[in-house]
């Protein structure tokens, strides 16, 4: 499995859509430059699981940007996405953080 944390491999403070317009740690720039190459890469049976542990919250448009941006986007499937990649967070504070990705995800595959 091919890991991404969140904190350490973009920034414990990601926020806004656009980059640079709204900021260097947008949703735009994590899913273009980290997202999207990492999922290139994946094989059939791969997965690659994105961290939440360490960053101080995220925004909504920065998980519509990130996650949802890969249907709208970079036009990868929501069946694609549903088998090759995990958010994941150990700390409950983020669970619902989390839980907003996923649904980004869903509301982009219509």
């Amino acid at each position: 499995m091919t890991r991404i944390s969140l904190a350490e491999d973009f920034s414990p403070f990601p926020a806004g859509r656009y980059h640079p317009d709204d900021g260097p740690h947008t949703g735009q720039r994590f899913r273009e430059e980290r997202l999207v190459p990492a999922l290139g890469e994946l094989g059939e049976a791969e997965r690659l699981e994105v961290v939440f542990d360490g960053v101080e919250g995220c925004g909504s448009s920065f998980l519509d940007e990130a996650f949802g941006g890969l249907v709208r986007d970079a036009g990868f499937s929501r069946a694609f996405l549903e088998k090759h990649l995990r958010l994941t967070t150990s700390d409950s504070d983020l669970k619902d953080i989390v839980g907003l990705a996923y649904q980004h995800i869903a509301e982009a595959g219509g």
